[in-house]
């Protein structure tokens, strides 16, 4: 069973956060090529799982439309926004307080090398996660990430980069997410849904870190990896 390193960053702005997630991929490649090619003393390789919140940020995905910003630079400052373009897939999304943001840093070669099935246990997992608390998660056909239906309503929004076969970027779980924040862009590009929190749907709210003691067990058993500090 694979090993993955946990790391709570905790409250971080985007672009330290992104930097990270950069500085691990880069040392995770790093490993893999090095025992390219060979057959014995290889190096051990390096997952990782991080999980931080972030300040009121956009991040604008690398096949996204900044028309899907409604606010100008300016609109941005007043609010005290931050916006970032980004090199994941998707379009526009919103990141801030009461959120869970994780950033799965796998090899896929320890694991598969199918980015449909990766996708698909970020959603399970989440899936799984709010079932605990009474709520019915499903996909949509064409549309990444966690919705709840009649009205349509995301709750958790993925977007994935990929090189090598090493994964960075991941998902948003709206928690105890402010949801006014997500009235400033169409999200994900979709103007026909809406979007929602684990807090919003049950009527109160729920700490984050029980909510990732769920994720982390669910995650485990999907990827059939141990989560270690």
């Amino acid at each position: 069973m694979e090993q993955v390193i946990l790391k709570d960053l905790g409250h971080i702005s985007y672009k330290p956060a992104w930097d990270l997630q950069q500085e691990l991929l880069a040392e995770v490649i790093g490993i893999k090529l090095q025992n390219r090619g060979k057959t014995e003393n290889l190096l051990k390789q390096k997952h990782y799982f991080l999980y931080c919140e972030h300040p009121h940020v956009y991040t604008l995905g690398r096949s996204g439309s900044v028309g899907n910003l409604l606010l100008t630079e300016t609109g941005l400052k007043e609010k005290d926004i931050e916006f970032h373009k980004i090199n994941r897939g998707g379009d526009i999304t919103y990141h801030g307080p009461g959120q869970i943001v994780g950033y799965p840093i796998l090899d896929l070669d320890y694991f598969f090398t199918d980015i449909r099935r990766f996708i698909s246990y970020i959603e399970e997992a989440v899936i799984r996660t709010i079932a605990e608390y009474g709520l019915k998660g499903d996909r949509i056909e064409g549309a990444s990430g966690v919705w709840l239906h009649e009205p349509d309503r995301k709750i958790c929004a993925i977007g994935i980069h990929l090189s090598r076969w090493v994964t960075m970027h991941g998902f948003a779980f709206n928690i105890n997410t402010d949801l006014q924040y997500f009235d400033y862009i169409i999200p994900c590009g979709i103007t026909d849904k809406s979007v929602t929190s684990l807090a919003k749907e049950i009527g109160r709210e729920v700490t984050l870190t029980e909510v990732k003691e769920k994720l982390n067990r669910h995650f485990s058993d999907l990827f059939e990896f141990e989560l270690v500090k």
